[in-house]
């Protein structure tokens, strides 16, 4: 499989490769273990639709323990578009995301969600429980996530789908005036300072790298992006009679796009799954790190 690699010339140690998936698209994967030098189980990282590796703080400490793999979504961060566009299902992520394991090496392992990566994780585990050792869910639902956003406002399924779906479509006809936009806004301590009291985010303890999460994810087009986003809105629920691995939800209550009332409804129906709600929005992670980071621990102690 082709391979490059370049070693990030400035903030957290991070390496890049170029992986070809099943279809003949290069995605750009990635670690925090560059040096193969990290003591600790591999977690492979489903991260949030066109998110990057600096959306986590607690996993690019040096220290953190645990090595990570993950990959930037089709057409953002370094990875190609498909050459057929509507190869952009969460079936065609799952593909991307065994390809990186068979890149780095891992047969088997724990899989980290982050919203839309966790539908990736779960139809990876259920389309290839072979290779799931356990599944950490952060902010996310193992399916029909359209239809749990707007979560504060308790609205029927099918009434926030067809309101979030509407309001994409609306969005993605929009990028000719939005994208030049986005992509030209200064992002920094203070445009992070208010964002974390819109209520969408919270304050976060560094905001210097959610300033640099926040700037990569913007050098997407706002088109593109929401064609992925309608693209994965077609994701159906998963069966979770058909998982068979330890679980473990991490929820921000007060999370819009991803409801807590559906994260903890699916913990209660899947054996061996715990769920633990954090005061916090979608970006819980990079809001309370270190108790994210204190939860995966004791999970990946908890599926040895």
């Amino acid at each position: 499989m082709p391979t490059s690699a370049a070693r990030a010339t400035t903030g957290p140690a991070l390496s890049f490769h170029d992986v070809l998936s099943d279809d003949g698209t290069v995605v750009r994967a990635w670690t925090n273990d560059p040096e193969g030098v990290i003591d600790g189980p591999t977690v492979v990282l489903c991260n949030g639709l066109g998110t990057s590796a600096y959306a986590w703080p607690a996993l690019l400490r040096p220290d953190c323990g645990v090595r990570v793999v993950s990959w930037n979504h089709r057409g953002t961060g370094g990875s190609d578009r498909p050459a057929d566009p509507s190869h952009i299902e969460i079936g065609h992520f799952v593909e991307d995301g065994l390809s990186v394991m068979d890149h780095f090496g891992v047969d088997r392992a724990v899989l980290m969600g982050w919203s839309m990566g966790v539908n990736t994780m779960f139809e990876m585990a259920v389309r290839h429980p072979e290779r799931v050792r356990g599944l950490f869910a952060v902010a996310g639902v193992p399916g029909d996530t359209f239809g749990t956003m707007l979560g504060p406002l308790r609205l029927p399924r099918a009434v926030a789908r067809t309101v979030t779906v509407g309001l994409t479509h609306a969005l993605r006809y929009s990028d000719w005036a939005l994208t030049p936009i986005a992509s030209r806004l200064p992002v920094g301590r203070r445009a992070i300072r208010v964002l974390s009291h819109t209520g969408f985010m919270f304050p976060v303890p560094d905001p210097e790298l959610a300033a640099t999460a926040v700037s990569e994810f913007l050098t997407t087009p706002i088109g593109w992006y929401m064609q992925l986003a309608l693209s994965t809105s077609r994701h159906a629920r998963v069966s979770l009679s058909r998982v068979s691995v330890p679980c473990a939800f991490v929820a921000g209550r007060y999370d819009i796009l991803a409801g807590t009332r559906h994260m903890a409804t699916a913990a209660a129906r899947v054996k061996d799954a715990t769920y633990a709600e954090l005061r916090g929005s979608h970006f819980i992670q990079m809001e309370q790190p270190e108790q994210v980071h204190r939860l995966l621990v004791e999970f990946l102690a908890r599926v040895g």
